[in-house]
């Protein structure tokens, strides 16, 4: 994405093909929507696309030969390298195992369900949550990733 002074990207996970009214006034206003997997059908993306452009990555649920999936994303935000991969490629995802895997300034990542924010070691991970069905008694969410002059802050916005 080109340098310019703020970013504002959308972050959801785990939508397991519920959109839930919320995302919506979550998320309205962001550039980008990132999609870190077990999204649970075309008709998902479709409806976030009304909001913003989205990219998304394959979960341990998504259907191998989903067309519009990655099975990682890496792109580069106002300097800021981000990294977007569902985590189960991991075994249960933890910052410190996806440090030791990926390479980069933000990692996003879902499959938990449960909203993290931390950083390790100047690294900002975040875990947006479960956006679709209600799990393990956790509330859907999701995160704003607000990147300006190369630093990056995220927001986890309950949408029950």
């Amino acid at each position: 994405m080109p340098h310019s002074d703020t970013h504002l990207l959308g972050l959801i996970s785990d939508t397991h093909g519920l959109i839930r009214p919320g995302v919506h006034s979550a998320l309205r206003g962001v550039e980008l929507i990132l999609h870190a997997g077990d999204v649970g059908g075309a008709a998902i993306l479709d409806e976030l696309r009304l909001i913003a452009p989205v990219r998304a990555v394959f979960g341990n649920t998504d259907p191998p030969d989903y067309p519009e999936l990655s099975v990682e994303l890496n792109i580069e935000v106002n300097g800021l390298r981000v990294h977007v991969s569902h985590g189960h490629e991991v075994g249960s995802p933890t910052p410190q195992k996806l440090a030791e895997r990926y390479d980069a300034d933000v990692v996003v990542y879902g499959h938990t369900h449960r909203p993290l924010v931390t950083r390790k070691d100047g690294v900002l991970f975040v875990n947006p949550g479960a956006a679709g069905p209600k799990r393990f008694n956790i509330s859907p969410s999701v995160g704003r990733l607000t990147i300006v002059d190369g630093r990056a802050e995220v927001e986890i916005i309950d949408i029950s």
